[in-house]
């Protein structure tokens, strides 16, 4: 593996942390990151290991930016390694406060990455599942969302019957055709989702919950003038129309549509995540654990969640070890809806390889079966990531029909 795939530990000892008298086999001897190309995709695993030689699996979730986020790990690592392995509140905090610049989602992105590998190595080492350390699993099973993307009214049709035949009751769809090749042009896209929508609508009627992820492209004007396009009762919620840094932003929108808002995919702190729910904009919580801040912080978002009667509905389009966090944490947690699913009939992304990722979260149809192996219940065979030749790949870089830059 090239050096710039793999950013080794460095070796700096620091026990300022160490609790006193705490056992030595506990302390973090080991912090590495590999990026494998899984699927069309990249992932940046995070591998935790303690002096005694048990380890925890994390992930990144920032797709794209996997160097930057290496680099930071590598930086946590230099006072990290030596610290107490159970102290996870405690090293989060000291991550996230370590440097005058506090925040931003490289930074935790690598917090994600680290809290969710300590939350596993935590959960080995004491022969629990992970959900057991977060107070115990509140359900036997999470219910998810599958997505069609299908480019065509036809094809969407066809994905979405079936999925309704293989058990799912909540679906998404995705704008319609953008432009050629890197062009987009919203109006086009906006009318052809539309009729989209309206399609699927009266061909499955009232009982299915529909979604459309925006993919936050869209100016206010645009998004509500969609909205207006749309029968009442067509869409149950509407992810992402706008970014989402500027919350007053939301709130324009809100005035104007009554469709609820599926928002915080982006969010890279609970202090994003108030805004948006004390603003009452956003109807469901799309945090995602592997850029959130890991089980540490997510927690604390599905408690303020709950406080304004707000459901999570988890972002999950990662790979196993993300599933698994995310699948831990909805089990743990009173307020959920659906958590997003990207291994359904219709959408076999490869993002779950199985030789890379031999013991993973299991399905059953539409939901998620929660796993009593201790620590996340994912396996990864380490001999599959050496010797990787990782195309680094950038998103979409799109343009509007007159050329200036637009979100992907």
């Amino acid at each position: 593996m090239s050096d710039d795939m793999h950013v080794p530990s460095v070796g700096v000892s620091n026990v300022t942390g160490l609790s006193k008298g705490a056992a030595r086999a506990v302390r973090i001897a080991d912090i590495s990151t590999f990026v494998v190309r899984v699927g069309a995709r990249n992932q940046l695993l995070v591998k935790v290991t303690s002096e005694d030689g048990l380890f925890g699996w994390g992930e990144s979730g920032m797709s794209g930016r996997e160097k930057s986020v290496a680099a930071t790990i590598a930086h946590f690592s230099t006072f990290l390694i030596g610290q107490d392995s159970r102290q996870i509140g405690r090293i989060w905090q000291e991550s996230y406060r370590s440097q005058y610049f506090e925040g931003g989602r490289v930074l935790t992105a690598a917090i994600s990455a680290i809290d969710i590998a300590l939350h596993d190595l935590l959960g080995k080492r004491l022969g629990l599942p992970v959900y057991q350390l977060l107070g115990g699993r509140q359900r036997d099973e999470v219910p998810s969302f599958a997505s069609s993307m299908a480019k065509t009214t036809e094809g969407l049709l066809a994905d979405i019957h079936t999925l309704v035949d293989a058990g799912w009751s909540c679906v998404r769809t995705y704008p319609g055709s953008f432009g050629e090749g890197d062009i987009f042009d919203p109006w086009a896209s906006l009318s052809k989702t539309a009729a989209e929508l309206i399609a699927i609508r009266e061909e499955f009627g009232p009982s299915l919950c529909l979604g459309v992820d925006m993919h936050h492209r869209y100016t206010v004007a645009e998004a509500a003038s969609f909205c207006a396009m749309l029968p009442k009762g067509t869409l149950n919620f509407i992810e992402e129309p706008i970014r989402s840094e500027t919350p007053e932003a939301y709130v324009s929108l809100r005035r104007m549509t009554d469709i609820p808002f599926a928002v915080g995919e982006e969010f890279s702190s609970k202090w994003e995540a108030a805004r948006f729910l004390d603003a009452g904009v956003t109807q469901f919580m799309r945090l995602d654990i592997c850029n959130i801040g890991g089980f540490t912080e997510a927690m604390k978002v599905a408690a303020m969640s709950e406080r304004h009667y707000v459901d999570l509905m988890p972002h999950n389009p990662l790979g196993p070890v993300c599933t698994a966090a995310t699948v831990h944490m909805s089990a743990a947690i009173p307020n959920l809806s659906w958590l997003e699913n990207r291994q359904s009939p219709v959408e076999a992304l490869g993002f779950h390889d199985h030789e890379i990722f031999p013991v993973q979260i299991q399905t059953n149809g539409p939901v998620y079966l929660v796993p009593d192996a201790p620590g996340l219940g994912v396996e990864v065979d380490e001999t599959r990531l050496v010797d990787q030749t990782v195309e680094y790949i950038e998103a979409p870089h799109l343009k509007r029909p007159d050329g200036s830059v637009t979100n992907w």
